[in-house]
């Protein structure tokens, strides 16, 4: 029985044993499920500030976790690996929600705050951060989210309520670069604005020479971002050649702060990234 998965803006129509765009979700006898479900594939004690979050408890380590799949197809990404892989490609181990509750509990005594879902998309795999961000919750330890936002809004209003942090991926400002990704401006604008309502909420945008390394453009963003709030940290991060994308060169170091100073005008945080 075909049915329609409901996680993203792609509400892919899926046959029975067909998996989404996503790698990570799949047509079970007529029911999307989570393939991915505590799949481990990179498990980390990170700075806080490599999430990137500058202004949520600076100086803190963070327990990273990392599955496999991605709702978008950015050429240029960073953890290709394990973000473009499948169930059958994908190197991990299986580790419980409350496996990991109990493994970021152990390293509190060296500085460690909570749980970090990243590396690759974790909304693709929300049940897994759900049960395991609320067993992290009930040990009085922080939940991060760092996503490219690009998940509707029944998702992130049942992960609202445990995830205390987020860094959101802005990965322009125009409609059809968002397109060329596979992915859609309008649904990250609203998730930006809900999420920002109720945790604590920073960006980040990688600055791709010839793609959307415009000023007025940057200006336009950041404009934007002020409207929802000026507090909103902006984290604008310089490409590094990876993946599909090595045809061009690294961004210029002063075009990077070219663009801080730009988005400057509208935001009171605004950092450089990878410079």
């Amino acid at each position: 029985m075909e049915a329609v998965c409901q996680v993203c803006m792609h509400h892919c129509r899926l046959r029975p044993g067909q998996q989404g765009i996503c790698r990570a979700r799949k047509n079970i006898n007529g029911e999307i499920l989570c393939v991915n479900y505590g799949q481990v594939t990179s498990l980390n004690l990170d700075p806080i500030e490599k999430k990137p979050l500058k202004l949520f408890y600076p100086g803190s380590l963070i327990l990273s976790v990392g599955s496999y799949g991605c709702n978008l197809r950015c050429p240029f990404c960073q953890n290709y690996e394990i973000s473009m892989a499948d169930t059958e490609h994908a190197v991990s181990r299986f580790m419980s929600a409350q496996e990991l509750a109990e493994r970021a509990l152990k390293y509190r005594p060296v500085g460690n705050i909570g749980a970090a879902f990243t590396y690759n998309e974790p909304l693709i795999g929300w049940e897994y951060v759900r049960d395991a961000a609320e067993r992290i919750q009930a040990y009085g330890m922080k939940n991060i989210l760092v996503t490219n936002g690009s998940a509707e809004s029944a998702v992130l209003e049942t992960l609202l309520p445990y995830i205390d942090a987020m860094n959101i991926d802005l990965k322009g400002f125009r409609a059809d670069a968002y397109q060329k990704l596979g992915g859609d401006l309008e649904t990250v604008k609203a998730f930006i604005v809900r999420a920002a309502a109720d945790c604590h909420v920073e960006l980040t945008t990688l600055i791709v020479p010839g793609e959307n390394d415009d000023l007025s453009l940057m200006e336009e963003e950041a404009a934007w971002i002020a409207s929802v709030s000026a507090d909103i940290p902006l984290h604008i991060t310089r490409f590094f050649p990876r993946y599909h994308m090595c045809d061009r060169e690294a961004t210029e170091v002063q075009h990077i702060y070219t663009l801080v100073g730009a988005a400057q005008k509208y935001l009171k945080y605004v950092f450089a990234g990878n410079c």
